[in-house]
């Protein structure tokens, strides 16, 4: 039989963050995700005569507006979500009803329970709506979404002394919750794990004023690869009780 890991680390890079700093954070510290399509469906009808059709585009707009209902009426402000419609397509014309809208989206939670509810909801509520204006709404929910990261929070206060060695005293910190999603959260479902984040932004940069992660003027200041890695060395030593690093 294969043997599970005792203990799982990993680390990403922030530009938010000046090179030399770490932060960490026990407990959930990113956000599940979750990808779901809504296709709405109408009656095709000519614009200028819309009461012979049934309009999907009117049914998207109230849902995409009943959505964000969730979140701020159904949902405790201390147990946050993010819930964003990023595309809309629908129509082939301007001066015809069309038959069919599809939009798409993402979830974002902390928690099992809340995503599960979540999820419920967001299908429940199109449908309704779809249904109460004549028309139809079928909620699809992609597979293989990323489940919350969770940092074991025992294993986090144990090594939080490496990283500050890293680090020294005042280069380490503890970070918001982060509403994007990582795969590490996998590997922390499978075993204690920490993931930690690494500044890359050098000394007298503004990091308020880098460019973020994913964007076409991302940044590395390769100083910080090595913090990272120091880092990593000090982990494995001091969980493993190897006394190298």
């Amino acid at each position: 039989m294969p043997r599970s890991p005792t203990w799982m680390f990993g680390l990403h890079v922030l530009t938010s963050m000046t090179t030399g700093q770490i932060a960490y954070r026990p407990g959930p510290a990113h956000a599940s995700s979750d990808t779901f399509r809504i296709v709405v469906r109408g009656r095709q009808a000519h614009g200028a005569m819309p009461w012979d059709g049934v309009d999907p585009v009117v049914i998207a707009g109230q849902i995409v507006t009943a959505l964000q209902t969730i979140q701020s009426r159904q949902v405790d402000v201390n147990d946050p979500s993010v819930l964003t419609i990023g595309t809309i397509h629908g129509g082939a014309r301007h001066n015809i009803v069309p038959d069919r809208v599809e939009m798409s989206g993402t979830l974002r939670t902390y928690d099992e329970g809340r995503r599960a509810f979540m999820r419920r909801r967001v299908t429940t509520l199109a449908e309704s709506v779809a249904q109460g204006m004549d028309g139809a709404a079928e909620v699809v929910w992609e597979p293989g979404g990323y489940a919350a990261l969770v940092n074991d929070p025992a294993l986090a206060d144990r090594m939080a002394p490496s990283l500050a060695r890293v680090t020294g005293r005042d280069g380490l910190r503890i970070n918001p919750r982060h509403t994007a999603s990582e795969d590490f959260a996998f590997l922390a479902q499978q075993a204690p794990g920490v993931f930690f984040w690494v500044g890359v932004t050098p000394p007298g940069q503004d990091p308020a004023r880098a460019a973020p992660n994913h964007s076409p003027r991302f940044t590395v200041d390769e100083a910080g690869l090595l913090v990272g890695l120091r880092a990593m060395l000090h982990l494995v030593a001091d969980a493993t009780g190897s006394g190298v690093a």
